[in-house]
């Protein structure tokens, strides 16, 4: 058993930049631990994750604010506080704020995380 009180000591807190568009800050909650990474992260209106995908899924839960979340080769769909995801494994996705809010939710990645491209203005805009 492991209890981390408040922040994850060990953790790397701020802004993210190589594998997200836009203004990120993630916090996290448990670093990465048997496999799994748990991280509150926050988006900013239309900032974004890149495609990635997960070795073993990824829940994700939303907390504050709307997103957006999209499965490559479908339409985004609208996420609000309150919502939660489950990805499955290897399911290519991105996940951000919407085009007028803010994001914030708790990320729960199992095994690693592959990622690919940025998600394209075009690509985000199929929200609209």
């Amino acid at each position: 058993m492991k209890i981390i009180r408040g922040r994850a000591p060990d953790g790397v807190s701020g802004p993210r930049t190589a594998t997200f568009t836009g203004t990120v800050w993630a916090d996290p909650v448990l670093p990465a631990t048997d496999g799994t990474t748990i991280n509150n992260v926050f988006f900013a209106p239309r900032s974004r994750t890149h495609w990635h995908s997960h070795e073993r899924g990824q829940v994700l839960h939303v907390t504050a604010g709307s997103g957006l979340v999209c499965t490559r080769g479908e339409a985004p769909q609208p996420l609000r506080a309150g919502d939660t995801v489950w990805v499955p494994p290897g399911e290519v996705h991105w996940h951000g704020g919407s085009p007028v809010s803010c994001l914030l939710h708790l990320a729960v990645s199992l095994g690693t995380t592959s990622w690919l491209e940025p998600v394209g203005d075009d690509e985000y805009g199929a929200a609209s």
